[in-house]
């Protein structure tokens, strides 16, 4: 097996060969820990609010005036950021965390939508942004379910009051504390789903809403939750004054698209939706006289592909004499506990048996379905956990497969197919390492931002703390992975560090099939952007 990180500033490592060497050399690579990072300086801006619009799922390919005018206006007048990239997994509540904390989801804690921890459910996986487990995962750790200080938290403990709402529970992992203490933590709100911090709040929200309760039932586009939101934030939580940061968190056009796929009648309308409501946002701060003092991001959680197959991974491996499951019964150990996250999957090996994870492994790697391996152990033809700046504890799985995706078009003419665990042909999904799914939208506007710019220097969701962070003169608690993309800003704080391209790759012999995979990586100073990664099997 062969491993090229096409730098002469890195060592290859050479994986499969020595497992101490192979950890000590991709610990000395890959993972070197934001403490060695240049230390964030607190800064101000201009701006004396920022404002974070969440569209759950856009594309950026899809920021034209046809589809979103609103949007494509901001873009063509402030910064598109037209090679940002999620973290990986490339999914909502990974991203939202990144967001929320500008760290790797190794940092943050939350590495997957559906994980499985057994010191929070022993037998099933759990929804990482479920109120039960968010709550559960607090009261385990003090307070610290995400482990490092969110924005809000941060600007809090500054005495900055914030606000954060959201059409889907993710927002809570921005400010979820119930007990306030502080004067700026009991001024600040945070909307989730229909529900409030503080409860008592939610009544108000009802008024504002034409005397409308928030609805539980969910349609495609997903209007009455996103325009419940949206009103609730710039006709109530904004009544007294727009606070320095407030965090706006839309469905769309994510659940359109998982209905219908990408590019789908559906999937535009939503788009349509998304950008109404980020109308009405910039119509309110215009009549509260701040709109030439707000600093503006839309950014979307990740990107989106199209379902071409979806094997059933559990019944493939059951016939392989795996004893494998999505939910334990009796476990015992060497038992599979399969947790399917879309474009890629999680396993867990019960007791972690290693025979059983190495043949576990070695069946993946002959599959026609698996894209790229990542291993708690050192195997052939794999990537350490650490490659992806997952935390190497407990609590990760023994093995992250990202599966297979193509650029080929779907039926509605638009790149990016992709295999998911049990899905369904022509619907939407995403989680992958495919760039469709990496390459997400970053848009910026506002007194300090640069005007009609296109940034083609790679930057990431782990950007946007630092970013807010700094506009707003408040420094991280502790450094961050992400950093503030001055090439953006009119007032610029020196040279950018020239990016980096890299790619690893590896190799191995099964047979008379020759499996190979890659992933490919920028780094821009001490940020680290994943870009893509696949693999395939194939006849030696």
């Amino acid at each position: 097996m062969k491993c090229n990180t096409n730098s002469p500033k890195i060592l290859p490592p050479c994986l499969g060969i020595l497992s101490a060497i192979r950890r000590v050399l991709f610990v000395f690579a890959l993972v070197l820990t934001p403490f060695a990072a240049v230390p964030q300086a607190r800064a101000k801006g201009k701006a004396e609010h920022v404002v974070v619009v969440v569209w759950d799922g856009m594309r950026p390919d899809f920021v034209r005036p046809q589809y979103c005018p609103t949007l494509y206006s901001l873009a063509t007048n402030g910064v598109f950021f037209r090679r940002n990239h999620c973290a990986f997994i490339s999914s909502t509540e990974v991203n939202g965390a990144a967001l929320a904390t500008g760290v790797h989801p190794g940092r943050s804690s939350i590495i997957a939508n559906t994980e499985f921890r057994q010191d929070f459910s022993m037998l099933n996986s759990f929804a990482t942004e479920g109120l039960e487990y968010v709550l559960r995962g607090d009261r385990l750790t003090q307070g610290n379910y995400l482990r490092v200080p969110t924005v809000a938290e941060t600007l809090q403990d500054a005495g900055i009051r914030t606000v954060v709402a959201g059409s889907k529970p993710v927002a809570l992992f921005h400010d979820r504390s119930s007990r306030k203490q502080s004067p700026a933590e009991k001024e600040s709100v945070t909307l989730f789903e229909g529900k409030t911090l503080p409860r008592a709040l939610l009544e108000s929200l009802v008024k504002v809403n034409d005397d409308k309760a928030w609805s539980t039932n969910v349609v495609h586009p997903n209007r009455e939750q996103d325009n419940w939101t949206t009103r609730s934030l710039v006709r109530g939580l904004w009544k007294k004054g727009v606070p320095k940061y407030t965090l706006l968190w839309l469905s769309e056009p994510d659940k359109s698209q998982h209905d219908s796929g990408v590019g789908s009648s559906n999937a535009i309308l939503a788009i349509e939706l998304s950008d109404k409501n980020l109308a009405e946002v910039l119509k309110a701060l215009d009549e509260k006289g701040v709109r030439d003092k707000t600093d503006i991001f839309i950014v979307s959680d990740h990107g989106f592909s199209t379902i071409q197959r979806g094997p059933n991974v559990v019944d493939i491996l059951k016939k392989q004499n795996f004893t494998a499951t999505k939910k334990l019964e009796n476990p015992e150990p060497g038992d599979v506990m399969v947790v399917p996250v879309g474009g890629s999957a999680l396993f867990y090996v019960i007791d972690r048996v290693e025979s059983v994870t190495r043949r576990l492994i070695e069946f993946l790697q002959t599959s026609d379905f698996a894209g790229v391996i990542f291993s708690r152990l050192p195997i052939e033809g794999t990537f350490p956990l650490e490659a992806i700046r997952y935390s190497d504890t407990n609590a990760a799985p023994d093995v992250v497969m990202s599966l297979r995706w193509s650029p080929d078009r779907n039926e509605h003419g638009h790149p990016g197919m992709i295999v998911s665990v049990e899905g369904t042909k022509g619907k939407g999904t995403h989680a992958s390492l495919s760039r469709f799914d990496m390459n997400n939208t970053l848009v910026a506007s506002g007194p300090d931002f640069k005007k009609g710019h296109i940034s083609d220097v790679p930057s990431g969701n782990i950007d946007v703390a630092p970013t807010v962070l700094w506009l707003l003169g408040v420094k991280p608690a502790e450094p961050l992975d992400g950093r503030v993309p001055h090439e953006s800003l009119i007032s610029s704080e020196g040279s950018v560090p020239a990016p980096v391209e890299r790619r690893l790759d590896a190799t191995r012999d099964i047979g008379f099939l020759r499996w190979s995979q890659y992933l490919k990586f920028i780094e821009v100073g001490h940020a680290v952007y994943f870009d893509e990664g696949n693999g395939e099997a194939v006849f030696k």
